[in-house]
């Protein structure tokens, strides 16, 4: 079937060569005639791929948050004599931990934020305020900044495209928003499901990297084996649907074939369901509201299938808790218990930090917080909690 775009959607990729910039890439080289992408940008720790991308791609500009610039064209252009383009014109290269905002502010028609962690705030305001439509996969970006964010979004300017939120959204136009009861957010349980507390002490981070379904980052895999991305991803589903945390409910669905599911008020129940590939979910976020055909494989209903939905252990796995109460609290709890545990994660795979110690000091640190209200909040202010907490947990774990 013909495109529906009279002419290709102009995008920027932030954290292109991460895993969901990379997946977003395979979707936009197999439908040239629907995307064109203008800018990528990276954190500069793998400056090959990154220029594979900028040539594959023609982009007219190239950011880097390292201070990589010289070495990048260098290899840029060896790259280019491998491909036999050796004429190919340099793209501009901005370096700095600036760089991605600055590209995010380009005029395009869509920005897609697949950085990982809280430096993602950043460009997602930058995005915002420029009045591109944001793809937001960096949970973050509301987690810490959600009272700003908001703020600054218009109504329908951010499109999710985490697995969960992508499904909550389309699950959420089967109805009014006044008629939803409640968000049903599933989670695959992680390589610990069924684990007691107990049997976690020992962990190692070769464990809780080996996650069973998806291939994430190792900050993102190691808030799945705790379940602390689900409680990052309960914040993020009650900021963009304004729906009360007492109505968001997580459940565990080992096989991830039901992404999330939101109930209304007359007991019926939607559920998006598509085998566990965020391809697919990345492709109606660039292409909304078109879909893309093929973005991913679909669901094989001819074969035989059992799907399980388990209640959440919160002994277990406290974090879920935790992260819902940060949440509550609103004002900059939520970017305390990011900041925090990132830390205590990267404390943790240094093999500094017992697995089970990353929820207690973050724990701490949280209990240690004079909390700044909502109504408070500036990006210096978060800034500075974020610099605090993340100063704090390093005490902790014994890394400042």
């Amino acid at each position: 079937m013909a495109s529906a775009f009279h002419e290709p959607r102009n995008l920027v990729l932030l954290g292109s060569t991460g895993s969901v910039g990379t997946q977003a890439i395979d979707v936009i080289e197999r439908n040239r005639d629907r995307f064109r992408v203008a800018a990528i940008s990276a954190g500069g720790g793998n400056l090959q791929l990154l220029a594979r991308q900028a040539l594959a791609l023609g982009v007219e500009c190239v950011g880097i948050a390292a201070d990589r610039a010289t070495e990048f064209e260098e290899v840029f252009r060896a790259e280019a004599g491998r491909r036999g383009a050796v004429g190919a014109r340099l793209p501009q290269v901005v370096c700095g931990p600036r760089a991605s905002a600055e590209l995010a502010a380009l005029p395009c028609d869509a920005v897609l934020n697949g950085i990982t962690g809280s430096i993602g705030l950043a460009p997602t305001l930058a995005a915002l305020e420029t009045g591109s439509r944001l793809i937001l996969a960096n949970k973050e970006s509301l987690i810490v900044g959600g009272p700003l964010v908001k703020k600054q979004a218009a109504p329908g300017q951010i499109l999710p495209v985490d697995s969960e939120h992508s499904a909550l959204f389309q699950c959420l136009q089967g109805g009014r928003s006044e008629d939803v009861r409640r968000l049903v957010v599933t989670a695959s349980g992680g390589p610990f499901r069924g684990r007691s507390r107990a049997e976690m002490a020992e962990v190692t981070p070769g464990q809780a990297l080996a996650h069973p379904v998806w291939d994430m980052g190792p900050v993102n895999t190691i808030n799945s084996a705790n379940l602390v991305n689900k409680g990052l991803e309960v914040i993020e589903a009650h900021l963009l649907f304004d729906i009360p945390f007492d109505r968001i409910d997580v459940v565990v669905h080992p096989q991830v074939m039901v992404h999330s599911m939101v109930e209304f008020r007359d007991g019926s129940t939607l559920a998006q369901v598509a085998p566990p590939d965020m391809r697919m979910a990345l492709a109606l976020g660039m292409s909304w509201p078109e879909r893309v055909a093929d973005a991913a494989p679909a669901c094989d209903w001819s074969q035989a299938s059992t799907w399980e939905f388990l209640p959440v252990d919160h002994d277990a796995f406290p974090g879920l808790s935790l992260a819902c109460a940060a949440g509550a609290a609103g004002g900059t709890m939520p970017a305390v218990f990011n900041a925090a545990n990132e830390e205590c994660v990267a404390a943790f795979l240094a093999g500094g930090l017992p697995f089970l110690g990353i929820i207690d000091i973050v724990e701490r640190v949280m209990n240690e917080h004079d909390q700044l209200a909502a109504d408070a909040m500036t990006m210096e202010a978060v800034l500075a909690t974020e610099h605090w907490a993340r100063q704090r947990a390093r005490e902790l774990t014994g890394r400042a």
